[in-house]
């Protein structure tokens, strides 16, 4: 936001302006975090199906991911934008300071639903008849906060069907595989939102929302989260052995524990100066870098593109 528009507030939005608007509102570029896994999900039932990639399906899924995810961050975004208000370091975001209203939040979100929708038919019968119970969550996340102690578990039940479905779509069976890795992805991203939480303790208690850094301290929560990526790894290494990973994927396991150790270092209770790198930087890196390392591995044990 420009000093003018401090002052004048927000100018007449331009349609290119407002999708632009929208799509930092939504923070589009965080989709690193889950993406890799669902791709990872789709992948590995490829290879045990036919050992060919499937590219149109595979598009879907990407369509389906970001669609959800998009509805599920605007949902976030216009749900809690009074607490958002409330609060020193979030009081800058466009639903707070007007730079994009509230009725253009809805459509955006609905249109990202859409698409989700429509792509979820596209890949089956089943996916499109479990389509609302990866959405129920997403709505369910934001008001969390102001009911538990816990949302971070909310977070991480939603973040956990996208592997799932996106074996489901590949698949149109359920396996028992993909919900390993789909709790791990839940249990990873539980973990680190309890990092990411612990940067607004006092605004949360100040105003009465509620998290596990709120209502139990940052130590603990970062104890929580160091606990949480331990399950994560193991979990993988579950998910590893389940589906008959080879040298690669057991690499890439290497490289996302000593990622964790590493995130876990940079961050104390009486030192959060770091924490957007362990949060942005150290976890985008983990589900690159794991994605990378089980293609590499599927390609190896036969996988053609």
């Amino acid at each position: 936001m420009s000093a003018a528009e401090g002052v004048l507030g927000p100018g007449p939005a331009q349609p290119g302006g407002r999708v632009r608007t929208f799509l930092r509102v939504v923070m589009i570029e965080h989709s690193v975090f889950a993406l890799p896994f669902a791709y990872i999900a789709a992948l590995t039932a490829m290879h045990l199906w036919d050992a060919n990639v499937h590219w149109g399906r595979l598009l879907l899924v990407t369509v389906a991911m970001v669609g959800l995810r998009t509805f599920a961050m605007a949902c976030n975004r216009i749900i809690d934008r009074e607490i958002d208000a409330r609060n020193p370091r979030t009081a800058g975001r466009e639903l707070v300071t007007g730079a994009m209203s509230v009725r253009s939040a809805w459509t955006g979100a609905l249109l990202a639903l859409t698409v989700f929708l429509g792509a979820a038919a596209l890949l089956g019968p089943l996916c499109l008849a479990l389509a609302p119970v990866a959405v129920v969550p997403m709505v369910v996340y934001p008001y969390g906060k102001r009911f538990t102690d816990f949302p971070h578990a909310i977070l991480g039940l939603a973040q956990a069907m996208g592997p799932v479905g996106a074996w489901i779509a590949v698949s149109g069976e359920w396996s028992w595989d993909a919900v390993i890795l789909g709790v791990a992805v839940g249990v990873w991203i539980g973990g680190f939102d309890l990092i990411f939480a612990c940067q607004d303790v006092a605004a949360d208690r100040a105003h009465g929302v509620k998290s596990v850094p709120a209502r139990f301290g940052v130590a603990a929560a970062l104890y929580g989260a160091r606990a949480c990526h331990v399950v994560t790894t193991l979990l993988l290494v579950w998910f590893a052995g389940a589906t008959g990973a080879g040298f690669f994927f057991w690499a890439g396991l290497v490289v996302v524990a000593s990622a964790f150790v590493y995130e876990h270092s940079i961050v104390r209770p009486d030192d959060l100066s770091r924490l957007n790198r362990a949060f942005f930087t150290v976890n985008g890196f983990i589900g690159i870098a794991l994605f990378a390392c089980a293609l590499l591995d599927l390609l190896a044990r036969g996988l053609t593109l």
